[in-house]
């Protein structure tokens, strides 16, 4: 009699055989195919140079945009962000720290300089001191009113889910 050792022995074997064999049973990919004749594609250069440097242009006009917007909100897509931009209060706080702001630049006439002595120049260095103190109080003045408006956003639309939750009987 057999062996159960040989049997499964023997078996694997088989198994083996039949799996190499079907591996090997594929079609043929290397075989010759006829040419097929191809439509040569005409390239105008003149076109391309036009479209690439429309490309640059565009690029280069964007990258200008992102340099002036520097410190604007970034997170277009997020709420918080929207609500921010889009509240009036902190609109018109905006708008009244630029006007305030042009206003202590208006100070300042730069033709001046060329011609002034040192003495002139030195005042002139002092009242931009001055403007300048005077400007970074208004900035501080204006982020803590902008800072403010942001709590009194966050309270206002404030998730009242765990209060819900909580007021929700069991069993319902």
């Amino acid at each position: 009699m057999l062996s159960m050792k040989y049997l499964s022995k023997i078996l694997l074997v088989a198994i083996i055989a039949m799996s190499l064999s079907t591996v090997q049973a594929r079609p043929n990919k290397h075989k010759d195919k006829p040419d097929k004749p191809r439509p040569e594609k005409k390239i105008d250069k003149e076109k391309v140079k036009e479209r690439l440097k429309a490309a640059f242009d565009k690029r280069k006009k964007r990258h200008g945009d992102a340099k002036k917007k520097g410190s604007d909100i970034r997170s277009k897509g997020r709420a918080w962000g929207k609500l921010v931009r889009n509240d009036e209060k902190i609109k018109e706080l905006k708008k009244d720290f630029e006007k305030a702001s042009e206003k202590i630049k208006l100070g300042f006439d730069k033709s001046k300089w060329k011609d002034s002595t040192d003495e002139q120049k030195e005042a002139l260095r002092e009242k931009m001191r001055a403007a300048r103190k005077e400007w970074e109080v208004l900035a501080k003045k204006h982020k803590e009113e902008v800072r403010k408006r942001m709590v009194e956003i966050r309270k206002e639309f404030a998730n009242k889910r765990d209060k819900v939750i909580e007021g929700n009987k069991p069993g319902e």
